[in-house]
C-alpha cells in the first residue's frame, strides 16, 4: 500500500451508539417502555415482566441529561458524523397513538441542534432494538402486519420534524438479526420454540415493506435525504476445502445477502424463493407490496465485528461463544474476551464482496472492540485508560478499510461502535467497554458518571485530523 494514502475528501469519520444503550431517563418526559427496558441481562436471556433495578439501561450513562457535554467531547475528537437512534417510545410511548409526544420530539431537536452546532452530521437509526413494549405485547411486534402502519406514522413524524436537521437515515438496525433474535430484532413476543418459520419470514416481509415505505416517504419529504439499510456483515469461510463446506457457506451467505438484495434490488432473489418453497413458507403479499419494495436504498450500512466458518460435517459444528448469528469459530483466529473472533482482513473482504455485488456506496456504522478497561492516573495525575489493545484493533481494521478503498470500493464513512462507553446489547454490562471516553459507571450500579478521555481518544482525534494519514506513521 502507498504510504501517502489518505481517505477520500468529505469522508465521514465518527462513532455510533443507540438510544437505549446511552440515554437512560427511561420514563422521563412521557417516554413509554420499550423492549430494552425489560432486558436486564442482554439479548440472549429472557425478558422480565417489568423493568427491574439491575437493568443498567434504565439509567445507562445518562446521556439524556448529559448530551451537551458528550457531544462536545465528540466534537473535540473532530467527529464528522454521530450515529444514534431515536427511541420510538419517546415519540409514540405505546407505539399505536395517533399523535406524537412533543417532549420526545423536542429532545431530539435539541440533540441534533447540538450536533450541528459543531458541524457533526447526525446519522439516525429509526428502529434500533427499541420496539415499544405495547406493540410487542398487544400485536406480537413485526409478526403483525399492523406494525407497518405504526412504523409509517412514526417515520412521517420524525422525517417531517427533522427534515432540515438530519440528512442520513437507517431504517432498521442489523435487520438480519431477526432470524436469530426475533424478540430483539422484530419485537416478536411469541417464544422462539413456538415461532414458526412461516410467521418469522412473514415478519421479515413486513419489515422489508416498512423499510421501503420509509425510503419512499423520506424521498418525498426531502429529496436530499440519504436513506440506507443496516445489516450485520459477516464474512463466512469454509472450514475445509470440502465442496460440501463451500455449499454450506453459500447457503449461510444467502441468509444475509437476502436482506441486502431486497433492500438494494427491490425484489426477492431466486435463491430466497427456493428457500421459502423448500421450507413450506408462503409469504403473503398485500396488493401494492411488490411496488413498494422497488423503493430501494441509497446506500448500504453495516456492522462488522467478526467472521466465522461453516462446515457440512455435523461433528465439527461447534458453536462459538461469540458466534451470535451462526457459524463455527475459525481455528486460525484469535478472539476478544467475549469470544468474538478478530479478523481485520475479513472487513476488506466483505467490503469488496458487497461493492462488487451492488455498486452502491457503503458505510461502516459499527466496528469496535469490547474490552475490560482499567481507569488509572497518568503522570500528570489525570484519570485515563491506556487502551493500546483498542487502538491496535481499530488501526488494523482501518488499514484494511484503506485497502478496500484502493480496491475501488466507494465508502461514505466509518463510525466506530460505542464511541463513548455504553451498556452492551449482548450482555447488558458496562464492563464490556468500547468507547474512546470512559464513563465511571459499573455493573453494580456504582460510579459517578464522570467522563474521562482514554488514550484512544487522542489517537482517533489524530486519525480524523489527518484524514487517515496518521495510520501509516510508524
Amino acid at each position: 500500500m502507498s504510504q501517502t494514502f489518505q481517505f477520500p475528501n468529505g469522508f465521514l469519520w465518527g462513532g455510533s451508539v443507540s438510544a437505549n444503550q446511552i440515554e437512560g431517563a427511561y420514563l422521563e418526559d412521557g417516554k413509554g417502555l420499550s423492549i430494552s427496558d425489560i432486558m436486564p441481562h442482554g439479548i440472549q436471556t429472557p425478558p422480565t415482566t417489568e423493568p427491574t433495578e439491575e437493568n443498567m439501561k434504565l439509567i445507562a450513562i445518562d446521556f439524556y441529561h448529559r448530551y451537551k457535554e458528550d457531544i462536545k467531547l465528540l466534537a473535540e475528537m473532530g467527529f464528522k458524523v454521530f450515529r444514534t437512534s431515536i427511541a420510538w417510545s419517546r415519540i409514540f410511548p405505546k407505539g399505536d397513538e395517533l399523535e406524537p409526544n412533543e417532549k420526545g420530539l423536542q429532545f431530539y431537536d435539541n440533540l441534533f441542534d447540538e450536533c450541528r452546532k459543531y458541524g457533526i452530521e447526525p446519522l439516525v437509526t429509526i428502529s434500533h432494538y427499541e420496539t415499544p413494549l405495547h406493540l410487542v405485547r398487544e400485536y406480537d411486534g413485526w409478526a403483525n402486519r399492523k406494525m407497518i402502519g405504526f412504523y409509517e406514522r412514526y417515520v412521517r413524524a420524525i422525517f417531517d420534524r427533522y427534515k432540515d436537521k438530519v440528512k442520513y437515515w437507517l431504517t432498521f438496525n442489523e435487520i438480519n438479526s431477526i432470524l436469530e433474535h426475533p424478540f430483539v430484532g422484530g419485537g416478536i413476543n411469541t417464544h422462539t420454540d413456538q415461532l414458526s418459520k412461516q410467521d418469522l419470514y412473514q415478519a421479515v416481509h413486513h419489515e422489508f415493506v416498512a423499510s421501503a415505505l420509509a425510503v419512499k416517504i423520506g424521498h418525498e419529504i426531502n429529496p436530499d435525504f440519504k436513506i440506507g439499510c443496516m445489516v450485520i456483515a459477516m464474512p463466512i469461510y469454509p472450514l475445509t476445502p470440502d465442496p460440501n463446506d463451500m455449499i454450506k457457506v453459500m447457503e449461510a451467505d444467502h441468509k444475509n445477502t437476502g436482506f441486502t438484495d431486497v433492500h438494494v434490488r427491490g425484489y426477492y432473489p431466486g435463491y430466497m424463493k427456493r428457500y421459502l418453497k423448500d421450507n413450506g413458507i408462503t409469504i403473503h403479499f398485500e396488493p401494492g407490496d411488490e411496488e413498494i419494495l422497488k423503493n430501494t436504498v441509497d446506500f448500504i450500512s453495516f456492522s462488522y465485528y467478526q467472521s466465522c466458518c461453516e462446515t457440512a460435517d455435523p461433528a465439527k459444528q461447534i458453536k462459538g461463544e461469540g458466534n451470535l448469528i451462526g457459524g463455527v469459530p475459525n481455528p486460525l483466529l484469535a478472539a476478544s474476551d467475549w469470544g468474538w473472533q478478530i479478523d481485520p482482513q475479513g472487513l476488506r473482504y466483505i467490503m469488496n464482496a458487497m461493492y462488487d455485488r451492488y455498486q452502491k456506496p457503503l458505510f461502516i456504522v459499527e466496528n469496535g472492540l469490547g474490552a475490560v478497561d482499567e481507569l488509572i492516573r497518568d503522570e500528570h495525575g489525570h484519570k485515563t485508560v491506556i487502551d493500546d489493545y483498542r487502538i491496535n484493533y481499530l488501526k488494523e481494521h482501518l488499514l484494511q478499510v484503506a485497502e478496500a478503498i484502493q480496491d475501488g470500493v466507494e465508502l461514505m464513512g466509518y463510525a466506530t461502535w460505542g464511541c463513548i462507553d455504553l451498556v452492551s446489547a449482548t450482555t447488558a454490562e458496562m464492563k464490556k467497554r468500547y468507547g474512546f471516553i470512559y464513563v465511571d459507571r459499573h455493573d453494580d450500579g456504582s460510579g459517578t458518571l464522570e467522563r474521562y478521555r482514554k488514550k484512544s481518544f487522542h489517537w482517533y482525534k489524530d486519525v480524523i485530523q489527518s484524514n487517515g494519514i496518521s495510520l501509516f506513521r510508524e
